[in-house]
């Protein structure tokens, strides 16, 4: 078993210097979960000693990781030191739009139909009925990924995009450990 402690980032602008927080905690790596801008994480250009892997969210351009030196992981896998990473962007599609990262529940399940299985799971949005809201599209979760999630079994899974409550949040989905990310946390995963 290795332990790893990764800086998350997602959903909003970090409260305190991401470079504070490198200094202080000494992640292996950094991952963006989405829903950010380039000056939000813009900190992150000047990091080049681990490794950076992100998705985009929903209200992503979608333009910024190449400037900051993101790897993209929709729909690609990452090894790092023998733990195998993955990638979904966007959300549930809740509007027409050319630019948004968003998916129909059909697309999302023929895109992660045949996707492999990985130690680690870098999501924007969660999977359904997994600190989402059914019913409502801006904020419900992908059926395909939770289909992924139920098949393939990754150890762990990380999300934001959703506003889950505290007390109930989902920490669990079967034999995965689910970790909700807002803003800039410091996650420890055994892998």
């Amino acid at each position: 078993m290795k332990t790893l402690t990764l800086l998350a980032i997602a959903d909003r602008r970090p409260d305190r210097s991401l470079k504070e927080m490198i200094a202080q905690y000494n992640p292996d790596l950094i991952v963006t979960l989405g829903d950010l801008d380039l000056f939000q994480i813009r900190e992150l250009e000047t990091v080049t000693d681990r490794p950076k892997l992100g998705v985009y969210g929903n209200h992503c351009s979608g333009l910024y990781f190449d400037t900051l030196g993101i790897t993209n992981m929709h729909l690609q896998t990452y090894d790092f030191q023998g733990v195998q990473f993955g990638g979904f962007e966007g959300c549930v599609r809740y509007k027409e739009s050319r630019s948004a990262k968003m998916y129909t529940q059909e697309e999302a399940s023929a895109l992660l139909a045949t996707f492999p299985r990985v130690d680690v799971m870098l999501v924007h949005c969660p999977p359904y009925g997994v600190n989402d809201e059914p019913g409502d599209m801006t904020h419900e979760g992908y059926v395909g990924l939770r289909e992924y999630v139920e098949r393939e079994k990754p150890k762990h899974l990380l999300h934001g995009h959703t506003y889950p409550n505290p007390a109930t949040l989902v920490r669990t989905l079967g034999e995965t450990q689910i970790h909700y990310v807002s803003g800039a946390e410091v996650v420890t995963l055994e892998v």
